[in-house]
């Protein structure tokens, strides 16, 4: 954690490899969570993932020992999923776990995300024929 911190405060060469494809990674991610966010997906798209990451902030918040147990440290795992747990720990000891549960917790508020939608097909059958009838 100490390692990411590090290099997170000192900016690398503008040639980097690893910086563009964590900046590609990030830009990905924050799409994927605007389009679930703002998109009209099912309201428990958003729901999960936010009471996942907000009982998360709360059992660290609670006991930190227990929720750092879950993020993977053991030597012998493969080195990226070292690196992910480094970065898990990272963000859930900074509080961007808790901004992002409540982002995605807000949308759940909404009722209009809850409302089921207006087909066309029910429109359809109201409306005026342009065929001529029997009478």
């Amino acid at each position: 954690m100490q390692k990411a911190m590090a290099e997170g405060a000192t900016p690398a060469t503008t040639g980097d490899v690893q910086l563009w494809i964590a900046l590609g990674a990030m830009a990905g991610v924050g799409l994927v969570v605007g389009l679930v966010v703002a998109g009209r997906v099912s309201p428990l798209a958003t729901f999960v993932p936010s009471m996942v990451l907000l009982a998360w902030t709360v059992v660290y918040a609670l006991d930190m020992n227990r929720a750092l147990s879950l993020v993977p440290d053991d030597p012998t795992m493969h080195e990226l999923l070292l690196q992910a747990g480094n970065g898990v720990t990272a963000l859930l000891t900074t509080g961007v776990f808790a901004l992002l549960g409540v982002a995605l917790f807000i949308p759940v508020l909404m009722p209009s995300r809850w409302a089921g939608r207006l087909e066309d097909d029910e429109e359809e059958e109201y409306g005026e024929s342009t065929e001529q009838g029997y009478y």
